[in-house]
């Protein structure tokens, strides 16, 4: 499962910018990667674990903005078709994770 944190924070004042620099601190702290500017992605090994790190940016959501969170699996991830520019960019290869019982 890949979870999908995409938003749009105000940066008009300082506390704005304070406020969007916390929320992205704290959601790259949970493991979170920049895809595009303000889009960061995350591997989970299970839908468990997905609802998991969901439930930890819910509870960081600033009070202003917009906040989109998508759960997609592993094969709708790697049917994403990247570009930069005209040409092809390889999809990220989900990270090998080990789990310990």
């Amino acid at each position: 499962m890949w979870v999908l944190v995409m938003f749009d924070l105000p940066t008009e004042t300082k506390q704005d910018r304070k406020i969007y620099a916390k929320f992205r601190k704290d959601i790259l702290a949970d493991g979170f990667s920049m895809f595009q500017f303000s889009m960061y992605i995350r591997h989970c090994s299970s839908r468990e674990n997905a609802e998991v790190h969901t439930l930890r940016v819910k509870k960081i959501l600033p009070p202003k903005g917009h906040v989109g969170i998508l759960n997609i699996t592993d094969k709708q991830f790697g049917m994403m078709e990247i570009f930069r520019g005209k040409e092809s960019v390889e999809t990220p290869a989900p990270v090998q994770q080990l789990e310990l019982f």
